[in-house]
C-alpha cells in the first residue's frame, strides 16, 4: 500500500502539469490565447497560482506549453500519416496536406481558427512553429526538399489561411477533400521521374 501511495503522489505532478495545459488549450480553442489567463486555468484545473507556477514560471510559459503541446501532437500526427505512406518521394509533404488541410481543423465551429491567429499574430510563438518546420525540412530534406513540393505545400499553407479567415468559420469546407487529392496528386507526379524513388 505504501508503495503504491508513493507511486500516486510521484506521478500527481504530472497529473497537474497536464491539466493545466488541457484547460489552457480549452481556453485557447474557444477563445484564443488572450483568454488564457492564470486566474481562468487555475480555476478550470481546479489548483492554486502556485501550483500552476510551480510548473510555469509565468503565463507567458504556460501559453508556449500549450502552443508546444500542439506541435507534438501534430508531429505525432504527421508520422503516423507517413508511416502509412508507401512511397518516400513526397512522404513528408504528403503526410503535412493530410494534417493541415484535415477536415475537423478547418470546420468546427471556428475555434482551431481562433488559436491558429493567435499563434500568427505572436512572434515568439510562430518561431516555435518555424523553428519546428525548418527542422522537419531538413530531416526530410532527401525526399522533399524539390521545388516542386515546396510549391504543394505553399499551396496547402494557402488554402488552410484562406479557410481560417474566411467570414463564416462554421460553414462547411465541400472542396477541401477534392483539393487534399489534387495536392497528393502533385506530390506522385514527379515520383517516376525521380530516381530511387526519391532519392537523387
Amino acid at each position: 500500500m505504501a508503495t503504491e501511495t508513493g507511486y500516486r503522489r510521484k506521478k500527481q505532478p504530472e497529473l497537474v502539469r497536464r491539466t493545466l495545459l488541457d484547460c489552457a488549450a480549452k481556453l485557447a480553442l474557444e477563445q484564443g490565447l488572450a483568454a488564457v489567463t492564470v486566474q481562468g486555468v487555475c480555476e478550470a484545473a481546479g489548483v492554486t497560482k502556485g501550483a500552476l507556477f510551480h510548473h510555469f514560471a509565468s503565463k507567458q510559459v504556460l501559453v508556449e506549453g500549450v502552443v508546444s503541446d500542439l506541435i507534438e501532437q501534430l508531429d505525432a500526427d504527421i508520422e503516423a500519416a507517413m508511416a502509412r505512406d508507401a512511397h518516400p518521394h513526397g512522404r513528408f509533404t504528403r503526410a503535412y496536406i493530410d494534417v493541415t488541410l484535415h477536415d475537423p481543423m478547418m470546420t468546427e465551429g471556428g475555434q482551431w481558427a481562433a488559436l491558429h491567429i493567435s499563434i500568427l499574430a505572436e512572434p515568439r510563438l510562430r518561431r516555435l512553429v518555424s523553428d519546428w518546420f525548418a527542422e522537419r525540412l531538413h530531416r526530410h530534406h532527401a525526399t522533399d526538399g524539390g521545388p516542386d513540393l515546396e510549391l504543394v505545400r505553399l499551396a496547402a499553407d494557402g488554402a488552410w489561411l484562406a479557410y481560417l479567415v474566411r467570414e463564416k468559420p462554421s460553414d462547411p469546407v465541400p472542396i477541401l477533400g477534392k483539393l487534399r487529392e489534387r495536392l497528393v496528386a502533385m506530390t506522385l507526379a514527379g515520383r517516376a521521374t525521380t530516381s530511387n524513388d526519391g532519392n537523387p
